[in-house]
């Protein structure tokens, strides 16, 4: 029988209460449908924390085996390398996770937090928080080395968001336990999941292709220009797959805040879009300065009456 450990470090729960949103399949249906003994999870777990403590210590012993270890939220090594900061019965939570995932055969990092560091590895990081095998986008700075395979011969997978999206979670999950192949990227995240750009769906592309911008919340044109939106350099599903099959922050008038990127969150204002001159001084993925310059410049000129007076439905 396939176990699972879902693992809780320095964490907002943010990760499982979006996991229990999953609907393809929800979490009951992926755990009952394919045998999965569910060894403990902080939220849903109806055993005491001293069992917990128990089945840890029965899987370093080697008497119970981890199929998937998640783990969710940061690993905070401080202070000075004792690991602590977040501590369970004792023992820092860090060397408890160490040991853990290498007993796993499949180790998964849950959030931006587990996977990069996230909010807690931000300047200036008073609590030397790390994500599982990164820190930010550096592959040595994480609590794993950088060599650290599983038992399934696999890198941390890393399931970036704040938090991850349910389905994200669910179907890598049903990928580990379905011995299926899945394709990694530089940053050890699924293809499936972060090869799109949260902008390929966005209800404000139209306005964006124009050069339709907005200054103030609350209307529809794009807010990648003024309003801080990542939105075309980020890849998730945020706009290919809704989230609870209804929305996305952009759709609703939240710009993007690139929370699968390792550099979330970014240091300067959220919802400001830093330029130079007119110009954003990050573009759109692919796009040549230049080019961007001249275009920016022809777009407008060309947007249809009904964009510029924001008739167009969100």
């Amino acid at each position: 029988m396939p176990t699972l450990l879902w693992m809780q470090t320095a964490a907002c729960s943010g990760d499982s209460m979006s996991l229990l949103c999953a609907e393809s399949p929800d979490l009951l249906e992926l755990l009952e449908g394919h045998g999965v003994e569910l060894l403990w999870h902080p939220s849903l777990s109806p055993t005491s924390a001293a069992d917990l403590g128990r089945t840890i210590d029965r899987i370093l012993a080697d008497e119970i085996d981890l199929t998937v270890l998640c783990v969710e939220g940061s690993i905070l090594l401080g202070p000075d390398g004792t690991g602590m900061f977040d501590s369970f019965g004792g023992r820092p939570k860090k060397d408890l996770v160490a040991g853990l995932a290498a007993k796993a055969q499949f180790v998964l990092a849950m959030g931006t937090c587990a996977a990069f560091g996230g909010i807690p590895a931000s300047g200036p990081n008073p609590t030397d928080a790390v994500g599982l095998q990164f820190l930010r986008d550096e592959p040595d700075g994480g609590l794993l080395e950088r060599e650290f395979r599983s038992r399934a011969g696999l890198p941390v997978i890393n399931l970036a968001g704040c938090p991850a999206h349910p389905n994200t979670m669910v179907q890598t999950l049903l990928w580990a336990l379905s011995g299926m192949r899945l394709e990694l990227d530089h940053l050890h995240r699924p293809t499936e999941f972060y090869s799109t750009l949260v902008h390929q769906g966005c209800t404000r592309n139209e306005y964006h292709e124009f050069d339709v911008e907005e200054r103030d919340f609350g209307a529809p044109g794009c807010l990648f220009f003024n309003l801080g939106c990542e939105g075309p350099t980020t890849m998730a599903t945020c706009n290919s797959i809704l989230w609870n099959n209804q929305s996305s922050k952009p759709r609703v008038g939240v710009p993007c805040f690139a929370c699968t990127s390792p550099a979330f969150p970014r240091a300067h204002d959220l919802f400001k879009t830093n330029k130079i001159g007119e110009v954003p001084v990050v573009l759109p993925l692919g796009v040549n300065r230049a080019s961007y310059m001249a275009y920016k410049g022809l777009a407008r000129s060309a947007a249809p009456a009904r964009l510029l007076e924001r008739k167009s439905k969100l």
